[in-house]
């Protein structure tokens, strides 16, 4: 079967576009079970926030890990070949201009008429507070979705639609935080033959999959 060309809307993914709330949004995926807010990854205690309600004397407001991990290998193989079939497991490393804060990697592939395109992004900020603040301002622009039980400390997955010349590209969005980490998952697909999208369950579940793996990677690495 031959492949067509992308259209000029997937060949400038990474600008912006308008995108349409995606109307009967429902979560799709089974929750994983809640963490024990009573303790931390290494056995300890966690520490509460204060009965006034300030956090900002915790602990956790702090910076709790210093660097992202290694995009490109936060996902498995399997998971990788059954979200984008025909990608390079091996993902393709965005440059970044501090390693150290944000890395992002990518994975794409039209096979047949099917494209899709998985992006999965690590940010590190100096604190807690920011960390809130950042994932705060975002889940705020995306309205439509909902928050993702199980995953760090908040997550929160929307899915939208996109069409141009009468092309569908649906996008899922997972935005989840944990102490002063960020994680932010992007998974869309396009049908080419039949000009749709794949459906909202798809791109949901997903995109969820994707970031439940991605933040497992960041809890498995070291934390500063």
């Amino acid at each position: 079967m031959r492949s067509l060309p992308l259209p000029l809307a997937l060949a400038a993914r990474l600008s912006p576009v308008v995108v349409l709330a995606c109307a009967g949004w429902a979560m799709s995926s089974s929750p994983a079970a809640p963490e024990d807010a009573g303790t931390a990854q290494d056995g300890t205690p966690r520490q509460t926030q204060s009965e006034n309600g300030d956090s900002s004397a915790s602990p956790t407001a702090a910076k709790t890990y210093a660097a992202a991990p290694a995009p490109c290998g936060s996902v498995s193989a399997k998971t990788v070949t059954s979200l984008v079939p025909g990608a390079k497991t091996a993902g393709k490393e965005i440059p970044s201009t501090d390693t150290k804060i944000r890395r992002t990697c990518s994975w794409n592939a039209l096979k047949g008429f099917d494209y899709r395109w998985l992006d999965v992004s690590f940010e590190i900020m100096d604190t807690q507070d920011a960390a809130v603040k950042s994932y705060k301002a975002r889940t705020g622009e995306k309205s439509g979705g909902g928050a993702v039980p199980g995953l760090g400390d908040e997550a929160y997955s929307v899915v939208n639609l996109t069409t141009e010349d009468k092309q569908q590209t649906r996008e899922g969005v997972v935005f989840a935080r944990v102490a002063n980490a960020l994680v932010v998952v992007t998974y869309n697909g396009s049908d080419f033959e039949t000009k749709k999208a794949p459906d909202t369950s798809t791109i949901n579940t997903g995109a969820i999959k994707a970031a439940k793996e991605a933040m497992a990677a960041l809890r498995s690495g070291t934390a500063g």
